[in-house]
């Protein structure tokens, strides 16, 4: 099985008319890539005429940076195999430390750093 991997990048979102938050990504990749994501697009094949962009749209945000895969079978997909490894990391550990892997997971999956709580300096 061969499978055609490319580079997604949010670029927006918006709301649409049946009032469903959709995310627009930038997709990047090889020719042999985008042609067979071209094809398995089919009619839903879209390009922003103003900038020339390749389009992907998902009701199911996917990072800000995502891997898209195609199947031979013409199915694409967002591959969320990192997120479900930490999700799992975190849910095993459970507790104090499950917390902390899922917050530096989430860091490592945004490239967001982790926010340090507000801690008040004490005076003597």
């Amino acid at each position: 099985m061969t499978m055609n991997k490319l580079s997604a990048e949010c670029i927006g979102n918006y709301v649409s008319k049946n009032g469903n938050v959709v995310f627009r990504y930038k997709v990047t990749g090889s020719a042999e890539a985008m042609s067979a994501y071209e094809e398995a697009q089919g009619e839903y094949y879209t390009v922003d005429d103003a900038t020339g962009n390749v389009l992907w749209f998902t009701t199911r945000f996917a990072g800000d940076k995502a891997t898209l895969v195609v199947t031979d079978a013409g199915k694409i997909y967002a591959d969320m195999s990192e997120f479900h490894k930490q999700a799992s990391l975190a849910k095993q550990f459970g507790g104090n430390l499950g917390q902390e892997l899922a917050k530096v997971a989430a860091s490592k999956l945004t490239g967001k750093p982790i926010e340090e709580p507000v801690v008040e300096k004490q005076t003597a």
